[in-house]
């Protein structure tokens, strides 16, 4: 049951890139709307879950905390080392490196990889726990395809590239589920996956997708696509609890 109600996810997530791919004249819009669907992933799903399961604290401080704040200063290591080496090679350091970009649309496949692993295990508890955790993987998978294409295309890859991240992201949950007939993942390490996730995808969207949306088109229009986008992912968070 699991993998085939994945194969929704797999169809929402190409409807949510297909979106990204059909509003390119309103660009700042699509990049305010993602900032927002990104900030609302993170705070409001990604992280509670993350806390809820890693568990243990350290030095007072809970794990998942740690490992969030350390996928933030990672991501920002890694692009600023990208820079670095694109201007040593004689490139404009503040040109945008398309490598930052399939890494974070890999992570997307990865996050994606996981839901799918939720939903399976959600299935083996109970029809009624599976049904919510379906509604929420279903739902947010609009997101998560939406994201996908528009990271990979914002660092300046190519569409083909876009479109193959955004088809491996809608496949993911599929392998995901399907995972789960024959393995198990440890709860603590799925949330401690999850923590370090949002904190690079936090960087994202608060240091790269958000500032672009608001460079050329400082409107109040991109302002209200964002905060609909994360109003968008509490009304999924509510829905599935």
């Amino acid at each position: 049951m699991a993998v085939i109600v994945a194969l929704g996810a797999f169809l929402m997530t190409l409807v949510g890139g297909w979106t990204a791919q059909r509003v390119t004249d309103r660009r700042h819009l699509v990049l305010g709307l993602a900032g927002g669907l990104m900030l609302g992933v993170v705070g409001l799903d990604l992280l509670p879950e993350a806390v809820d399961a890693a568990g243990d604290e350290v030095f007072g401080v809970p794990q998942a905390l740690l490992l969030f704040v350390g996928g933030f200063l990672f991501a920002h290591l890694v692009e600023r080392l990208l820079a670095v080496r694109r201007a040593a090679h004689g490139a404009d350091p503040q040109e945008r490196v398309p490598q930052v970009g399939l890494t974070a649309a890999a992570a997307m496949v990865v996050h994606s990889l996981m839901d799918g692993v939720a939903l399976g295990a959600a299935f083996q508890i109970g029809g009624g726990m599976g049904a919510a955790v379906a509604l929420a993987v279903i739902t947010h998978d609009f997101a998560d395809g939406f994201n996908t294409y528009t990271i990979t295309s914002l660092y300046g890859n190519e569409r083909r590239k876009a479109l193959a991240m955004l088809f491996a992201d809608a496949l993911a949950p599929v392998v995901g589920a399907a995972s789960t007939l024959v393995l198990t993942l440890p709860e603590q390490l799925l949330g401690s996956y999850l923590g370090f996730f949002g904190g690079a995808l936090l960087y994202l969207a608060a240091a790269e997708i958000l500032p672009e949306a608001h460079h050329d088109h400082p409107a109040r229009s991109t302002l209200l696509c964002t905060v609909a986008g994360a109003a968008f992912i509490w009304l999924v968070v509510g829905i599935a609890d």
